[in-house]
């Protein structure tokens, strides 16, 4: 090991601690944007708080390609300078960098030209279909900003640098907050673009974060260089990225996913329903951001002392996390449950969508626990080269429960069935990947292959 890999000694306790703090501020104010998204769009009536709730499955699942590049970057680098080899992780997170970036052009294409049928394919209302494009327009043509972003932000947290990590999504938050108003009302001589606003508001935030990660990575241990490329073996290095940035973006993009399928369902239902399945999504994600945190944070304290032979100590951190989990994802859901009515009514004045958000926010919740240990576990998987096995947890977490769920009880119980495959998913989910991760870290070394 070397002074890089500073999680491999210390107590595991502060270093998760340390590393999940700054992560928590600054996955807050990310998942902040969508709260101002939907409380600005609501302010312009139901039709575009619909619309964005069909945008944000998708969306999501676009985002979780970022999530894979940074999963993947994250995770050699942080190996690589567990085992002592820092000119492979300047390698590496160099390559990791541009090969987020071109993988963001090419989705950028095909998302501008299939933005419309694949909508169409997920059951949006006609009258919404103008509104969903004025959105993803933008959204499309700026989207390879996010994943250059995405990759530099990967550097930084296989470096252990939580504290600057954090400050590239505040930079994104604070100027979606300051344009949003200004985009999607109007305002300082700007005319109002309506939910078109929303779109363009998100990629100033992605120009101004992708420059404070290019700020912070110059001035960290492993600066943009691509000159680091010359002494990289490159289809090693991609074949070692690929491994863990594949299986980590389906693994995230397969929620989203799940979650498509059920606001399709849900629209059978009513506006009123999917308005309020969105509404109470988005507030389920920001009480689970500390949860978020500890899953982003672990993977730097994981993938160091894996990569130096530390086992033991791999698997206090995840002992440790899987206990935070617990605790604090029964306190969220009783909050979120005891004041469910005063959250619903905080998304427009709709009685309806009122009455489905708080319908929600009484099922879904008691779900947290299990989610936590959840998306820890995986994002520890994705950090020890275990990336397939997160994948086949999240996959079955959908397909074999959260689905299934949902089309089985849906004659029966309406919404409330959609809701319910929401919980019974999560619950299923925790309880799968804490034995599995029992097993994984219970037996340490054998097939190390970055």
């Amino acid at each position: 090991m070397t002074g890089e890999a500073r999680l491999t000694q210390g107590s595991i306790a502060r270093h998760l601690f340390a590393q999940t703090a700054p992560m928590v501020v600054g996955i807050a104010a990310l998942m902040s944007v969508g709260l101002a998204d939907a409380y600005f769009l609501g302010q312009l009536g139901s039709a575009e708080l619909a619309a964005i709730s069909f945008v944000f499955p998708v969306t999501t699942a676009l985002a979780s390609l970022g999530v894979g590049v940074i999963a993947g970057v994250s995770s050699v680098v942080s190996r690589a300078l567990g085992k002592g080899d820092e000119a492979k992780a300047h390698g590496l997170a160099n390559l990791g960098v541009l090969l987020g970036f071109a993988l963001g052009l090419l989705i950028a294409a095909l998302l501008y030209v299939l933005r419309g049928p694949l909508f169409a394919l997920l059951q949006a209302d006609a009258a919404l279909l103008p509104l969903i494009d004025a959105y993803m327009q933008p959204y499309a043509l700026g989207f390879p900003l996010l994943l250059a972003m995405m990759g530099m932000n990967g550097v930084l947290r296989g470096q252990g640098a939580a504290a600057r990590s954090t400050l590239i999504l505040l930079a994104y938050a604070a100027a979606n907050w300051a344009l949003d108003p200004l985009l999607i009302l109007g305002g300082l001589g700007i005319p109002p673009q309506g939910i078109a606003g929303a779109g363009y508001a998100a990629v100033g935030g992605w120009a101004a974060a992708l420059a404070v990660a290019f700020a912070l990575m110059q001035t960290s241990a492993i600066p943009f260089s691509p000159r680091a490329l010359a002494h990289t073996a490159i289809r090693p290095g991609l074949a070692a990225l690929a491994r863990v940035a594949g299986p980590a973006a389906f693994s995230s993009a397969i929620n989203p996913a799940g979650l498509a399928v059920l606001t399709a369902l849900l629209a059978a239902e009513g506006q009123a329903a999917v308005a309020g399945f969105g509404a109470g999504g988005r507030l389920q994600t920001f009480a689970v951001v500390p949860l978020l945190g500890l899953s982003s944070a672990i993977g730097a304290i994981a993938g160091q002392n894996w990569g130096a032979g530390e086992y033991g100590r791999a698997r206090r951190a995840m002992v440790q996390s899987g206990l935070f989990c617990l605790v604090y994802g029964l306190a969220a859901a009783g909050v979120l449950y005891m004041g469910r009515n005063w959250f619903a009514a905080q998304f427009g004045d709709d009685a309806a969508v009122a009455a489905a958000t708080a319908r929600y926010l009484a099922i879904a919740v008691w779900g947290y626990a299990g989610y936590g240990v959840l998306i820890v576990a995986t994002g520890a998987f994705n950090a020890v080269d275990r990336a397939g096995t997160a994948l086949v947890l999240t996959v079955g977490r959908v397909l074999l429960v959260m689905v299934p769920v949902a089309l089985v009880l849906r004659g029966q119980l309406g919404a409330d069935a959609v809701y319910g495959a929401d919980l019974a998913a999560n619950i299923a989910g925790g309880l799968a990947a804490a034995g599995v991760a029992l097993l994984v870290f219970r037996r340490g070394a054998g097939r190390e292959r970055l």
